[in-house]
């Protein structure tokens, strides 16, 4: 066994695995932003003060906004490998739908879901250049 390779590269799923711990890392840092989130914040835009103000984002995302939309683009991604489902999720993504923190909570876990299963369908690296 050449001494560069590790337990990680033997299987072949270094990739597979980084992404999948990045995925759930991701869905960690959503569900306490959201559980730290007030009902009356969730979708409330903040003014930027002058240090974190920037001329290169013109779009202002509430914090609830910014959640929904990273996890709907990974309901898109992973609902379409797990059940070739590729619609965009917009429809019940919207605020008036995911109105409170808990229902963004909810809707978080069943992505998760959709996410966990399509990661255990990864048998090797090579099956995300299908």
């Amino acid at each position: 066994m050449n001494k560069t390779e590790n337990a990680q590269t033997l299987d072949g799923r270094a990739i597979i695995e980084s992404l999948d711990r990045e995925f759930a890392r991701l869905y960690v840092e959503s569900c306490a932003l959201i559980e730290i989130t007030a009902d009356v914040d969730l979708y409330a835009l903040i003014e930027p003060t002058d240090t974190t103000r920037s001329a290169s984002v013109p779009i202002q995302l509430t914090s609830g906004e910014s959640v929904l939309r990273a996890t709907a683009a990974i309901e898109q991604t992973f609902g379409g490998i797990t059940a070739n489902l590729w619609d965009d999720p917009f429809e019940w993504t919207l605020p008036e739908y995911l109105a409170t923190p808990a229902r963004v909570l909810v809707y978080l876990r069943e992505v998760e879901e959709t996410r966990k299963r399509a990661f255990s369908s990864f048998t090797d690296d090579g099956c995300l250049l299908k």
